[in-house]
Parts: C-alpha cells; sequence; structure tokens
C-alpha cells in the first residue's frame, strides 16, 4: 500500500512577547500531529514581520504582553482582514472577550490556559470553527442586534424556510445536536444546511454567519 502524502506544515505566527510567555507558546508545537493532520511550525516576529509573511494565516497573540490590546487586534485586522486570530487574554473579562472577538479573533483563552488547550483551540480555528465560551457569543449577538447603525444589505441572498430555522437557531449559539433535536431532523443534515447557507452569504464559520444574518435585512418569509 502506498503512502498517504503528509499534509503540507502549517506555519502559524508568534507575536513577540515577553521571553518567558513565549518559550511556553513554543511547547504547544512540540506536540506530534494526530495522524492526517497538518505539522504546526511556530513563526515568531514583530508585528510587522508577521503582517508581511503570506505564508502565515494564523497568529497567536499573547494580549497579557501587551499594552495596547484591542489597538493590535484591530491593525491585524485592517491589515490581513484573512487572519485567524488565537488570542490569549486575562480571564473573567468578558467585554474584552467580545471586543477581541469582533476584532477579528477566532480563539479566546485566558492566561492559565496550557500548552494542550491552546493547541486543541489551534487545531478547532485550522478546522473553521470557533473556540470561545457559548455565554459570550450569545451575549455578541444580543448586541448586534441592539447596534443602532446596522447595515441592511443582505436582501437578495434567498434562503429556504428550512435554512431561516436552523439559521434562527444558529442566533441563539445552538449547537448541530440541538438543533437537530429542536427540528426533528439528522445532525448531519443541519450540518448541510449550515453548510449551504455558508456557501450562499460567502461566510466562513458560525460566528461570521450570525453576523452576516443580524448584519442585514433576510427576504421575507414565504407564505
Amino acid at each position: 500500500m502506498p503512502k498517504t502524502q503528509a499534509p503540507e506544515p502549517i506555519r502559524v505566527g508568534l507575536l513577540d512577547g515577553e521571553p518567558i510567555r513565549m518559550e511556553g507558546l513554543r511547547s504547544v508545537f512540540e506536540q506530534r500531529p494526530a495522524p492526517g493532520l497538518a505539522q504546526l511550525v511556530p513563526v515568531t516576529g514583530s508585528l510587522g514581520e508577521l503582517l508581511s509573511d503570506q505564508d502565515i494565516d494564523y497568529v497567536v497573540v499573547d494580549l497579557n504582553s501587551s499594552s495596547n490590546r484591542l489597538q493590535t487586534l484591530s491593525e491585524m485586522r485592517r491589515s490581513r482582514p484573512g487572519l485567524r486570530l488565537i488570542v490569549i487574554g486575562p480571564a473573567g473579562n468578558d467585554e474584552l472577550i467580545m471586543e477581541s472577538i469582533i476584532a477579528g479573533a477566532r480563539a479566546y483563552l485566558d492566561g492559565t490556559a496550557g500548552p494542550a488547550a491552546i493547541r486543541a483551540a489551534l487545531e478547532v480555528v485550522i478546522a473553521g470553527s470557533i473556540w470561545a465560551p457559548r455565554h459570550l457569543l450569545s451575549n455578541l449577538i444580543d448586541r448586534l442586534l441592539s447596534s443602532p447603525d446596522v447595515s441592511r444589505t443582505n436582501g437578495s441572498v434567498l434562503l429556504t424556510d428550512r435554512e431561516r430555522e436552523v439559521l434562527d437557531l444558529i442566533l441563539l449559539a445552538r449547537s448541530n445536536r440541538e438543533i437537530a433535536r429542536a427540528l426533528g431532523i439528522e445532525a448531519r443534515t443541519v450540518k448541510a444546511h449550515v453548510s449551504r447557507l455558508m456557501r450562499k452569504t460567502g461566510t466562513e464559520n458560525r460566528i461570521d454567519l450570525s453576523m452576516w444574518a443580524l448584519r442585514g435585512t433576510l427576504p421575507p418569509k414565504r407564505s
């Protein structure tokens, strides 16, 4: 049997910070990947160096080592909108976590997270998902719903009744299994609906999909 070719290594940026904390972050990459997963390669550099490296799509940002915090995330978002940010910051600061997600973070871990948790968050983000407490995702949706300057530009996307039902439950931060139970369908069917919703809306994950829905006007329901 021919050997299956291993996936190309994935370069992950580590934003320069305190030497001791950086040494801890590098230990995340000592673990060998599971079969079929790519090797993660750390690349340490300044903000400018990481932003200019087009081979880096994922960056770990330690807000505990940054005095500007959200300004750093916003600058990265403006310069490289496609970057996936994994943020490590203070625990118990829900406001900072939500602001980090809005600024482009795809994962938020508190400063006590060990190498295994950081590694798991990285793999979740690389797989295209979000790593964040569910109650904070619900709070984020509440904030977007109450925003006075919400633009309404999404009326041209046509959704089926079932897709609309799935989207309504995504906006309530329900998991695929919970959506399946609520609608009386299988979880794999929900996953297929979510994939179609993302294709139709040009979004990449459930957070982007939720923000798309809340920033626009959905077409009227069929009678």
